[in-house]
């Protein structure tokens, strides 16, 4: 039982900064993937713009 609650002691705080890392990476590339599908409409958009010429 000691062994755990050391093993918890000892990797607790990395545990969190992982967690908390992770959340925040998960929010930026969930708002660049927002962009890219942006600009690829864009692009899409102005493609049959052109074509239409």
């Amino acid at each position: 039982m000691e062994d755990w609650l050391n093993l918890i002691g000892n990797l607790g705080f990395p545990i969190v900064v992982t967690f908390y890392l992770l959340v925040r990476f998960e929010r930026k590339i969930d708002n660049l993937t927002e962009a890219i599908n942006k600009i690829a409409d864009i692009i899409e958009e102005r493609k049959d713009k052109q074509i239409e010429r």
